[in-house]
């Protein structure tokens, strides 16, 4: 019962690494609102990239529960375009949903973590925010800006005891990426080998990262990006 008491926002929670982390939050004694897109059975359903949405999503959590401690943005699309041909609109959306929606859900979300004494922000990147490959240019320079703000935050909010950090997943299977691999078996063995540890990631894993982050285990962590790719990117 590590999160006994606490309340906690978790975005992308239908499905995947999301939901993983919902589930293991609530096991663990703390309250969460559940966030995700309309249809996808969460507590709250809503597109966090929509006018007004952030501040939606921390009023919903804080009517509800009553504090907020704990703020994951885990939600986050996918976009695979050559630079060349990247269409401003898919540009647009992307940079919405993994960059600007994040930042203004913390945003809202910093006046109740002070006044819970020991708020959590936990922001989910990817080790593209570090790497990269063709075709993912929107992708990574998103999940690099999410590395960026978080080490912003983390410095701005230490005084009042809040800590800012961002997980970096590897190759996960999620909501997002099963379909491939679930019809190209062969891309997801490439992937599960470049692994040092000969498999693909589970959700489960990135919920186990993000409650260290979450729980008192982590109080002393902070502007920190945890690489949770199981060595895949050793040989890079």
């Amino acid at each position: 019962m590590r999160l006994q008491g606490k309340a906690a926002i978790v975005t992308g929670a239908g499905s995947g690494i999301g939901k993983a982390t919902a589930e293991l939050f609530a096991k663990e004694g703390a309250q969460v609102l559940t966030v995700d897109l309309p249809g996808k059975g969460t507590g709250l359903e809503i597109d966090i990239a929509a006018d007004g949405a952030p501040k939606k999503i921390v009023d919903a959590a804080v009517q509800k529960f009553g504090r907020l401690d704990i703020v994951m943005n885990n939600a986050g699309i996918g976009s695979n375009q050559l630079a060349e041909e990247f269409k401003r609109e898919s540009w647009d959306r992307v940079l919405a949903v993994n960059l600007t929606a994040p930042f203004f859900i913390c945003q809202a979300a910093i006046p109740h973590l002070r006044d819970c004494g020991a708020g959590r922000i936990i922001n989910v990147a990817s080790v593209m925010a570090e790497g990269t490959d063709y075709g993912l240019s929107a992708y990574c320079a998103s999940k690099a800006g999410v590395a960026g703000f978080t080490r912003t935050l983390a410095l701005e909010l230490g005084k009042f005891k809040i800590t800012a950090n961002y997980l970096l997943p590897g190759a996960i299977k999620t909501g997002m990426t099963s379909p491939l691999w679930d019809a190209r078996p062969e891309v997801a063995d490439v992937w599960a080998k470049k692994s040092a540890l000969r498999r693909l990631g589970q959700p489960i894993d990135l919920a186990k990262a993000a409650l260290f982050l979450a729980s008192d285990d982590g109080a002393f962590v902070t502007g920190h990006g945890l690489t949770v790719d199981g060595g895949l990117m050793l040989r890079v």
